[in-house]
């Protein structure tokens, strides 16, 4: 319904016609007052207000994504072509995707964590760990990147030992932070497609992310009435989630039948229920981070997506749960 404007009250004085004084004059012929404003009507050159005139109601707006949709659309659709062929032609050449991505996140994540509040989370070590870390994923299993991990917690502590002791706990504290957000949860990924159908995991595990957003997002947009977590992020709602479940668990009994070696369809319904909710959680977390941060986007790297971690708010925290869940069913590849 169109909220019409408030009318102005140009009529008179409420008191006036029940025994108040006259407006034109003190009440007393001895007595002075000053002067009033006139009524807006005697004003020379005013017309008389209409009270009963019908007021115009203001078009309705349009919803909007508010990015830019073709920019989005045409990013993603490049992404995903670079993608699909890394994953499927060598596998150690979708290895090093990753761990661009992840260098590129923490690039990204530390760089504003320093402008908006002054943390220096030292990038070197970071980086460098977060690398040893994907790969040791890939080649060692759970092991490796548990160890890598370990080693990139130490190497922050000792490298930012090289400046000043003021700051130095949290300092370290948001490295440590970084290390476990952004690499650590990626070598998950590495680690599912070490498996014997690892490209087919992977694969699955990126359209059960990307059908939950994209169903979150259609299902938001037309039908969202009531928010999700208002002071968190206001635009997402509880009628966007239930999108986001309903085509997630949709799309993995379809993958999970005909995409995973020795899948079944309601293997894959606990699947995507499980991927719509870590992917909401995940992209509430990122909001959070964002929100205490003071900025809309981590990055501007990539046109009407934000930065890289924009991109792998929702990825990030799906990788373990689905590398978990794919185990459980089918084996560990």
């Amino acid at each position: 319904m169109p909220i019409v404007p408030d009318v102005p009250d140009f009529g008179g004085d409420q008191d006036e016609g029940r025994g108040a004084a006259p407006r034109g004059g003190p009440p007393f012929r001895d007595e002075t007052s000053p002067a009033r404003p006139q009524p807006y009507a005697a004003v020379p050159g005013n017309p008389e207000p209409m009270h009963d005139a019908p007021q115009p109601a203001p078009p309705p707006q349009k919803k909007t994504a508010g990015r830019d949709l073709g920019a989005a659309i045409g990013v993603g659709v490049g992404l995903g072509v670079v993608i699909i062929a890394s994953l499927f032609v060598v596998k150690a050449v979708f290895v090093g995707v990753i761990v661009v991505a992840v260098v590129v996140g923490l690039w990204e994540l530390t760089k504003r964590l320093e402008e908006r509040k002054g943390i220096r989370a030292p990038l070197v070590p970071l980086a460098v760990g977060g690398a040893a870390m994907i790969v040791a994923g890939y080649a060692r299993g759970a092991d490796g990147a548990w160890v890598a991990m370990a080693l990139t917690a130490l190497a922050v502590l000792v490298w930012r030992m090289a400046q000043p002791p003021q700051d130095y706990l949290r300092d370290v504290t948001a490295g440590v932070f970084a290390a476990f957000y952004v690499p650590f949860l990626a070598t998950f990924v590495a680690m599912m497609l070490a498996a014997d159908d690892g490209p087919w995991r992977v694969l699955v595990f990126l359209i059960l992310t990307v059908v939950s957003d994209t169903g979150a997002y259609a299902v938001g947009w037309r039908f969202g009435k009531k928010k999700l977590a208002p002071r968190i992020s206001p635009g997402k709602t509880r009628e966007g989630l239930v999108g986001a479940v309903t085509f997630a668990m949709a799309a993995g009994a379809l993958c999970t039948q005909f995409l995973i070696d020795d899948g079944a369809w309601w293997q894959g319904l606990l699947l995507g229920l499980a991927v719509a909710v870590s992917a909401t959680l995940g992209d509430l977390g990122e909001s959070m981070i964002k929100r205490d941060l003071g900025i809309k986007d981590m990055g501007t790297l990539l046109p009407g997506h934000g930065g890289i971690m924009d991109r792998l708010d929702s990825l990030l925290p799906t990788a373990p749960v689905v590398w978990l869940l794919l185990v459980i069913f089918v084996g560990s590849g």
